[in-house]
């Protein structure tokens, strides 16, 4: 069974509905989704910047393929971020949980920056312009149905 909008019946707008209303709906929708992507995009370009710095300054190789406990806090404190996030989200402040956000973004950038090691700069380029088309895709094809 198809979900049926609550402010019709049977196909007839219901009573006090307007356009206006739809048109404030969507820009608002719309305002807010520009937000999060704008995190988003922030977040990722940051992990990128970092993951490049510190791959480039040769600092990745000796602290991910020396050993030591440093890497193992380089891998595992993203997590840690992800779970204080998730379970304080209602007791910490705005402020808290957007600094837990841009550290997320550092940390995933030092935990990723093996991947500049391994790869070339044009097949992490290729794959990086790959995954936002598709990103771009869906997320249009989820915005609009």
């Amino acid at each position: 069974m198809a979900w049926q909008d609550p402010r019709t019946t049977f196909g007839q707008p219901a009573v006090g509905a307007t356009a206006q209303t739809d048109v404030a709906f969507d820009a608002g929708l719309r305002s807010y989704m520009l937000k999060v992507y704008n995190y988003m995009a922030s977040g990722v370009l940051l992990t990128g910047i970092v993951a490049m710095l510190f791959a480039s300054s040769g600092m990745a190789q000796e602290v991910m393929f020396g050993g030591g406990p440093l890497k193992w806090l380089i891998i595992l404190s993203p997590l840690a971020i992800v779970f204080a996030m998730s379970f304080g989200q209602n007791k910490f402040s705005t402020f808290t949980l957007q600094a837990m956000f841009w550290g997320f973004a550092t940390l995933m950038g030092l935990s990723m920056s093996t991947i500049f090691l391994v790869y070339t700069g044009a097949s992490i380029a290729q794959t990086f312009f790959a995954t936002s088309a598709a990103f771009l895709g869906l997320s249009l094809y989820g915005y609009t149905t």
